[in-house]
């Protein structure tokens, strides 16, 4: 048996779950969320307890048991608290500020970057140099930050860029000068 799959899903007052053999719908105070439930999985609710069980144990089955758990764990979370990813922006001249709903930066570039968040996400921007990619869907908050990233990726020498809050870049060293050869 799954460790994961098996652990069953507290749902908080505030948030209803329903649920047939094809969709889960979970609602919120922060949003609304709905995903295709797999043949192989079946879900089951006492009262504030969701539990999700495989229907026989196929691989594809145990594969599935425990990644939709934890998929419908996110949901009903992003529904309740939502989440947030931390960006950092590291770089002498780079920094980001919000215009409206859009996320605009300075990066280097002959161009101002400008970021359109997708339906749910917000962005705010803490010394210019902090992003906070906030939402209620945890694979659509992660792509964005992602998105983001790739703009200006850390990069090894001097470790300019835009990087997680608490990502570790390993440095390399550059070249060391004159190697003394006459």
């Amino acid at each position: 048996m799954s460790r994961i799959g098996k652990r069953p899903i507290t749902v908080p007052a505030k948030v209803q779950v329903t649920f047939d053999n094809a969709k889960i719908v979970v609602k919120g105070p922060k949003g609304e969320l709905s995903r295709e439930l797999p043949a192989n999985v079946i879900l089951s609710q006492e009262g504030e307890i969701l539990t999700v069980n495989r229907r026989d144990e196929s691989r594809v089955s145990r594969q599935l048991h425990g990644l939709f758990r934890t998929l419908v764990a996110n949901m009903v979370e992003g529904v309740s608290k939502g989440f947030e990813r931390r960006l950092e922006i590291q770089g002498v001249g780079y920094r980001a500020q919000v215009q409206g709903r859009n996320l605009v930066m300075n990066m280097g570039y002959s161009h101002q970057v400008q970021i359109v968040p997708p339906e749910g996400v917000q962005f705010a921007v803490e010394n210019n140099t902090n992003v906070i990619v906030s939402g209620y869907d945890k694979e659509v908050v992660g792509n964005t930050a992602a998105k983001i990233r790739a703009v200006r990726p850390p990069e090894p020498y001097k470790g300019k860029g835009i990087r997680y809050a608490g990502e570790i870049v390993r440095r390399k060293a550059g070249k060391t000068g004159k190697s003394g050869k006459k």
